[in-house]
């Protein structure tokens, strides 16, 4: 397969999951396009493990990471500038205070509840094709998927 053919292929894949990770579609296409890059620089290192779209948004999620270290590095002092009223602080201590007990017990699930969970919610991948990510037939994947989500929920 040419990498034209697998960029058409694979770009919504990948867009769609990295813009569930950072939530704003700018930066989603342009970690995309650097996904696509590193995945160029380091194709030989694809051994076929696992599936073409997984390694991709893995690549993709290392590229959010590395963007949010470069972030904070030169956040410094505007982060003090910007702060916001005591309202908002309380309001946004809540809302990361549940999206990390969220992320935790994400993170804490055993695969593959993990990867169906993400590689849904976040790549907003339809049942078939994550079933056919794992060899798995689509109801596999719906009830992986509602036990991962059971899962989350018991910690909450």
């Amino acid at each position: 397969m040419d990498f034209d053919q697998l960029y058409k292929e694979q770009f919504p894949v990948v867009y769609r999951y990295l813009t569930g990770l950072c939530g704003n579609q700018v930066l989603a296409e342009e970690l995309t396009q650097e996904t696509f890059c590193r995945a160029i620089e380091h194709s030989a290192s694809f051994q076929g493990k696992c599936r073409l779209s997984v390694w991709l948004c893995q690549i993709g999620k290392n590229c959010w990471l590395s963007y949010l270290r470069k972030a904070k590095r030169q956040a410094g002092d505007e982060a003090l500038e910007q702060m916001p009223s005591p309202q908002n602080v309380k309001d946004d201590l809540l809302i990361q205070e549940n999206a990390r007990q969220i992320h935790q017990r994400l993170h804490a699930l055993p695969e593959p509840y993990r990867e169906v969970f993400t590689l849904r919610v976040f790549a907003e991948l339809p049942y078939t094709q994550i079933g056919e990510l794992f060899d798995k037939s689509e109801n596999w994947d719906r009830v992986t998927y509602y036990r991962a989500k059971q899962k989350i929920e018991e910690g909450l």
